[in-house]
């Protein structure tokens, strides 16, 4: 969970302010125990975390959806344990717009690479405004791997604000992707270091307190989950 800002605020005061939809449905399938996946049949409690369906005995017209701005890709690792997973949650709520892949079967971004981006906090990640300020300067080309890495390359600031805020604008216009990489810290180099997501811009959304359990010491102003 993220708030807004960079405010010194607690997670209490947060939650406060969340508008958290009636718990009954899922407190009612609690109380019936672990149900049948419709898909898969396979023993689940509330929703299966293979085939991203809610259970037989939590109503789908129960569970809120989602719509989304952008499209979202998430590169899940092998070794990630599907139940610890937070991309099912994702996927179940935005259905339409989530789609879960498992590595190393990931698609290939090269003719996208105008109007996608890519969320991860490595070293030479750049702020989401910068990162949006690259792909109208890539519409309609194409990637060349002979010209250096555009990723480990800090995007140049514009002395002009003016034209900073125009140029995020229509990154804004541009943007039709976003993808997210779900795995542990120790196991994300061989993903982040695949050759088909070399092409795609890497920003950090450091502009948000996170609120997230277990704390995390590193930084309070990190996407730690989705």
């Amino acid at each position: 969970m993220m708030s807004s800002d960079k405010q010194d605020t607690t997670g209490n005061d947060f939650l406060e302010k969340l508008q958290v939809s009636s718990q009954v449905v899922l407190e009612t399938a609690q109380k019936k125990g672990r149900s049948i996946c419709p898909k898969c049949n396979s023993s689940r409690m509330f929703y299966c975390y293979t085939c991203y369906v809610p259970v037989e005995s939590v109503p789908t017209g129960d569970i809120p959806t989602v719509k989304l701005p952008v499209k979202i890709d998430i590169i899940k690792h092998p070794n990630e344990t599907d139940g610890k997973s937070t991309a099912a949650h994702a996927k179940l709520l935005a259905h339409e717009d989530v789609t879960v892949y498992t590595y190393p079967s990931i698609p290939d971004y090269d003719k996208q690479i105008h109007e996608v981006v890519l969320v991860f906090p490595g070293p030479n990640a750049v702020s989401l405004k910068d990162g949006l300020q690259y792909l109208p300067q890539h519409k309609n080309q194409k990637k060349d791997f002979t010209e250096p890495n555009i990723k480990r390359q800090r995007l140049d600031r514009c002395d002009n604000e003016e034209k900073n805020v125009t140029d995020a604008a229509q990154g804004m216009n541009c943007l039709r992707k976003v993808i997210f990489i779900d795995s542990t810290w120790n196991q994300t180099n061989k993903i982040i270091s695949d050759e088909r997501l070399q092409g795609n811009p890497i920003i950090l959304l450091d502009d948000y307190q996170i609120h997230f359990y277990p704390s995390d010491r590193s930084s309070q102003f990190r996407v730690k989950t989705l």
